[in-house]
């Protein structure tokens, strides 16, 4: 069985919170993760027929990406479609988790399965948000231990530049200190100066790592007080941000790409901005409301931008700069559902953990056509 907490922390490995855009309501919303959570449903939205429908399924926690409650709640009650909402949860101990812009940003999330679903290639960040920091990490081991922790480092994923893995610089070195009496040295003895002949061993973590590697690193050394230095490198670390831009495996006309993006969505229709007979091949999308970066999509040389929530006065922006525009809607976004079951599959899989997973088959998409 699993605790509500360890569920949220391996989904946070692949979505970190510190990835979302400042003020972004995201996190637990509602009721408690200390609890065991046996089935976690995952959704697009959180709205009443979802909540019923959580309810039905005997659901422990609901991850969704659209957070149910927006603005601080003055009252809650049965008045207002989130006080209802917050009711039914707490009544039935339904915990409610959000990730939103951190689940957009990170790798392999919301813009990169957008991207894949429509088969770009070579896809870049559209608008850059977050550069993760890296650090240089030197750790001083006696020659006889110094394989076990180079491999504990590069198992935890230390010495990752670019194309490569397991970057490591290693120099030997004689180590010397003097036990105290508290001490239990695993070499040496008290108030007697020792000479240990190691190895320096220099390698480089991003800011996401530190934690495992650190703790890997002192797992694998013998020493009870392990010396090294941890320092703010100037490498220039992964870039992470909204939306992503690619190339299509061969140019479409406009017409065939909304045809193209219709299909890969599944929706019953997308709106166009653009001359149907243009080329298209450089791509940009962005899930969600896309209108603030239809300045971005042109900047980057896109041919079309693929967004929902497109503006009357936006399209003609668009229009100015010779920029198409696809929307299939916001409701797109739904792509996370089987991202998010998958990706925790096979993390619960890897970690033992016992947990039932089910996508919410509630349609939450408000429009129809007709």
């Amino acid at each position: 069985m699993a605790n509500g907490n360890q569920v949220i922390q391996l989904f946070e490995e692949f979505a970190p919170k510190h990835l979302a855009v400042e003020g972004d309501k995201i996190g637990l919303q509602i009721g408690t993760l200390n609890k065991e959570v046996k089935r976690v449903m995952v959704t697009l939205d959180v709205l009443e027929s979802v909540v019923d429908e959580a309810i039905e399924n005997e659901i422990d926690l609901i991850i969704a990406h659209h957070p149910p409650i927006f603005s601080p709640l003055s009252q809650v009650n049965d008045r207002s479609t989130a006080g209802k909402i917050t009711m039914k949860c707490i009544q039935h101990n339904i915990a409610v988790y959000v990730a939103h812009t951190n689940l957009d940003v990170c790798v392999g999330g919301v813009n990169d399965w957008m991207s894949e679903a429509i088969g770009l290639r070579d896809t870049k960040v559209l608008v850059p948000t977050y550069e993760e920091p890296v650090y240089k990490l030197s750790v001083f081991v006696p020659e006889t231990h110094a394989q076990d922790v180079s491999r504990a480092l590069g198992k935890a994923g230390a010495g990752h530049i670019r194309d490569y893995a397991d970057c490591q610089f290693q120099v030997s070195g004689t180590g010397q200190f003097t036990p105290l009496d508290e001490a239990t040295p695993f070499i040496g003895r008290p108030h007697e100066t020792e000479q240990v002949n190691e190895m320096k061993i220099e390698t480089v973590v991003r800011e996401s790592q530190k934690k495992r590697v650190l703790k890997a690193m002192k797992d694998a050394h013998p020493y009870e007080e392990v010396a090294y230095d941890l320092v703010r490198d100037e490498i220039d670390g992964h870039v992470y941000g909204l939306g992503r831009i690619g190339r299509l495996e061969r140019a479409l006309t406009l017409e065939k790409f909304a045809d193209h993006v219709k299909t890969s969505f599944g929706v019953e229709g997308v709106r166009v901005v653009g001359d149907l007979e243009r080329s298209i091949e450089k791509v940009a999308v962005l899930g969600g409301d896309g209108n603030k970066y239809v300045s971005a999509a042109h900047f980057r040389g896109a041919d079309a931008y693929v967004t929902g929530d497109l503006y009357f006065h936006v399209a003609h922006d668009a229009m100015a700069l010779g920029l198409a525009v696809v929307d299939p809607g916001h409701h797109v976004e739904s792509v996370m559902k089987r991202g998010v079951v998958d990706m925790l599959s096979e993390k619960f899989l890897k970690a033992k953990i016992d947990v039932d997973l089910m996508i919410s088959e509630v349609n939450t998409n408000p429009f129809k056509f007709r």
